[in-house]
């Protein structure tokens, strides 16, 4: 149905800009300019390489592969063609021989070589996992996120144990293989349409209505999208590089810095007003969790992405979740690092989140949010939560806490 596409040119009307389209003799010129400057470069490639100067050589023809490119295309288009079975049948067979997740209760070292000697260039977390690139000598290279490295293969599972695995933590996620998608009320062409979808956005899949169209969870509601121009991959929590751990870090401890001033100020000012209304008790415990003003509204910002359509004992529990993995070990320990953990939250990762924040979430998420930092819970112990589809765990509204 090519009328869900919405292309460039539609997408420019929309925003009333004029489209300018070049013409074939200045995509020619640029081609043309092109080779010749990089037929120059590799001409001074090797002048430089007999001068003494030791600088890979390349020629045209490994620059600029046609091949590959076609490939890339044929690659896309055949995607296309796939129905919505075979794409998913597709991705479960790439997990089936390519993912791998660790095995561990607390963080798995990822090193530069297959070796315990060599450096480590990032960590592994429980319900972490990655793509299998490579295996040697009872050793593993794995691609997670923006991590690349070897793992000891004792700690790491594949298979039917690994896909059993990821099911429980992890989610399938739909992409676009169009400029724009309509997003509608109903599986129809005919029905409203309630939002669109980027190339560069990503939705949580709910289920398959029929070969022609898919629900997702679009804002928190459910939408429709045609099958025809979606691209379907299984999303599991990424590890973090030693640069991505040691940046989470500063950022931490200047959040803490920043608490610590703002606990001091409050307490400062606390302490004044106590003394003019002659109060005299200047000691009384404000709770056992302390958040500065910055964490309680990335809380609450955060709650209500995932649960601002929900009741308030949903929101609670969102809140909830998030504070029960600050305090476990498995997890990071700040509100931020939790909830921008890779691959955690999905308002998170699409940037939501962040504009929830600065536009400001709604009193009642910040209500809840309060809460959450005073311990309170609807799902006890709970560290996950999804929308409900059967999973075992406590249910709230259109959630299950586990």
């Amino acid at each position: 149905m090519l009328s869900e596409i919405i292309t460039v040119n539609e997408m420019n009307k929309l925003r009333n800009q004029p489209v300018l389209i070049p013409s074939a003799k200045f995509f020619g010129a640029v081609l043309l300019g092109t080779v010749l400057w990089m037929a120059d470069a590799v001409a001074a490639n090797a002048i430089e390489k007999n001068n003494g100067y030791d600088f890979p050589n390349s020629g045209i023809a490994t620059v600029i592969s046609p091949t590959s490119f076609e490939t890339e295309v044929r690659e896309k288009k055949e995607e296309q063609k796939l129905n919505i079975h075979e794409k998913f049948d597709k991705e479960k067979e790439r997990m089936m021989h390519q993912l791998a997740m660790a095995n561990v209760s607390d963080t798995l070292n990822v090193r530069s070589e297959a070796s315990e000697e060599a450096p480590k260039v990032g960590f592994l977390y429980r319900d972490c996992g990655g793509t299998v690139l490579e295996q040697a000598d009872g050793w593993t290279k794995i691609q997670s996120g923006a991590l690349t490295g070897w793992c000891s293969s004792e700690f790491l599972i594949f298979g039917d144990e690994a896909v059993a695995m990821s099911d429980d933590v992890g989610r399938w996620l739909v992409t676009i293989n169009s400029e724009a998608l309509n997003v509608r009320k109903d599986p129809s062409s005919e029905s409203d349409i309630i939002g669109v979808l980027a190339k560069t956005d990503y939705a949580d899949f709910i289920e398959i209505i029929d070969e022609e169209w898919i629900s997702i969870d679009y804002e928190g509601e459910v939408g429709y999208l045609d099958t025809d121009f979606i691209n379907i991959s299984f999303n599991i929590d990424a590890g973090e590089t030693v640069e991505q751990v040691n940046a989470r870090k500063k950022i931490e401890e200047e959040l803490r810095r920043q608490a610590e001033e703002e606990a001091q100020k409050a307490k400062a000012k606390e302490a004044m007003e106590k003394a003019k209304k002659n109060l005299g008790n200047l000691t009384k415990n404000r709770g056992a969790v302390s958040a500065d003003a910055d964490e309680l509204r990335l809380l609450a910002a955060l709650i209500y992405c995932e649960a601002g359509n929900q009741s308030y004992e949903g929101m609670v529990g969102v809140g909830a979740v998030v504070m029960n993995r600050v305090k476990s070990p498995a997890y990071p320990n700040t509100i931020y690092s939790v909830i921008y953990a890779s691959g955690q939250f999905t308002p998170a990762m699409s940037g939501k989140v962040a504009r929830v924040y600065e536009s400001g979430p709604p009193e009642r998420c910040f209500q809840a949010a309060a809460a959450s930092l005073m311990g309170e819970t609807t799902v006890g112990g709970a560290t996950h939560f999804r929308r409900n589809n059967g999973h075992a765990g406590i249910v709230i509204g259109a959630h299950v806490f586990w």
